[in-house]
């Protein structure tokens, strides 16, 4: 009897398989448009060239308006030399389907934006009003605050690294501020041998606070610490390597520090205003030539004596004592800042462009998607509904 043949398959192989399909992701090429800021002194910009070089090499266009990074230093050839396009008409620019900028538009800005495009940007709610927002839904915007966006362990980059700045540049303004050169006492912060240190009271251990204490520290000042979480002033403590005196904020302790303080730091946030947390009279009773630095000015300020000031007129002296109360303390060190802003810009932007958009990157993207406040024209964050009183939808019943 003959053999059969054996199989050149086994029997496993014979049966049906499923159909294996490749899934290609598909990449998106952005187009951001690059405007100059045009708010009060605002110096920084949102994209440094090394950035729009890191963009443009991921196949992603850049269109910058002309002289739209001067203020921090970086001259359109830098830009052009990076690889993106640089134009002097601003209607281009804002003709861009992804926008880029540090200050939120004003309502003519908003004017020149097509329908459907993407705004990143600062929201800044409480210099809002409600007409910006039947703007944003007229035009149907899909609209991100960088300030809301958070990261992987929950914290809110851009606001921490801008904090980072402002308690580093408040502890320098007060240095300056105490010079000679500025009408100040003449004292330098500098620890002297056999000179007794500068006293610095920091209100506030968040951020700010702790950046203020580092620097402070570095100088050689002796620094106290007020606030009323143990918990961040515990980290304050650990954050900074080393015991120093930190208190809750008890009247009684408050006073005696502030008589006896060369500088006073005001670093604490409220929900809706700063709390006022120094008196007019507790004012009157600190040493002459002495400085306040209220960098919680953008929300109303901690001192009771605070008056919102410029950068060209930063001080103001009242009962002997120099207030510095300047709201937009990062735009005076615009390179550092706007570097800083670029840094946490970019892995988002190349992060959507290999998502394939920003729709699709905002249903994987947790810390991204709480940084929308408009989808498409529709409102999605609820203190900003609250805020003016209009209505709003939850953007995890539109984006799925």
């Amino acid at each position: 009897m003959a053999k059969q043949p054996l199989s050149p398959f086994t029997k496993q192989q014979l049966l049906p398989q499923e159909e294996m399909l490749e899934i290609l992701k598909q990449k998106g090429e952005l187009f951001i448009g690059i405007p100059k800021e045009t708010s009060y002194q605002e110096k920084r910009v949102c994209l440094t060239p090394d950035a729009v070089a890191a963009l443009s090499a991921h196949g992603h266009r850049v269109l910058i308006e002309s002289k739209a990074g001067e203020g921090a230093n970086f001259t359109d050839k830098d830009y052009s030399d990076a690889g993106g396009e640089v134009t002097h008409d601003t209607k281009k620019v804002f003709g861009c389907p992804m926008i880029l900028k540090v200050e939120p538009p004003s309502i003519e800005e908003l004017d020149m934006v097509n329908p459907q495009t993407i705004i990143i940007s600062a929201l800044q709610l409480k210099t809002q009003s409600k007409k910006y927002f039947e703007t944003l839904a007229s035009k149907r915007v899909t609209a991100l605050a960088f300030e809301f966006i958070k990261d992987d362990d929950g914290t809110y980059p851009a606001v921490r690294a801008l904090s980072e700045i402002a308690g580093t540049a408040s502890v320098l303004i007060a240095a300056e501020l105490m010079a000679n050169a500025n009408d100040g006492n003449g004292l330098m912060f500098g620890n002297i041998s056999g000179v007794p240190p500068a006293e610095v009271v920091i209100l506030g251990a968040g951020t700010v606070g702790e950046y203020a204490t580092r620097s402070a520290l570095g100088l050689g000042a002796n620094v106290k610490v007020f606030d009323n979480s143990i918990t961040k002033l515990r980290c304050i403590q650990t954050n900074v390597g080393r015991p120093i005196y930190t208190s809750t904020l008890q009247p009684k302790n408050l006073l005696k520090a502030l008589k006896r303080c060369d500088v006073v730091i005001g670093a604490v946030r409220g929900k809706n205003r700063a709390p006022i947390l120094v008196t007019e009279t507790m004012v009157e009773h600190m040493k002459t030539g002495a400085v306040i630095i209220d960098v919680s000015i953008d929300m109303g300020g901690c001192f009771e004596t605070s008056e919102v000031t410029s950068h060209d007129r930063p001080t103001f002296e009242k009962h002997g004592v120099i207030h510095y109360c300047v709201p937009n303390i990062p735009a005076r060190y615009s390179r550092t800042a706007s570097v800083s802003i670029s840094n946490i810009f970019t892995p988002y932007l190349l992060h959507i462009g290999e998502e394939g958009g920003l729709e699709n990157a905002l249903r994987f993207d947790r810390g991204l998607k709480n940084g929308l406040y408009f989808y498409h024209g529709i409102l999605t964050n609820k203190s900003v509904a609250d805020w003016f009183d209009l209505s709003y939808s939850d953007i995890n019943l539109l984006i799925f």
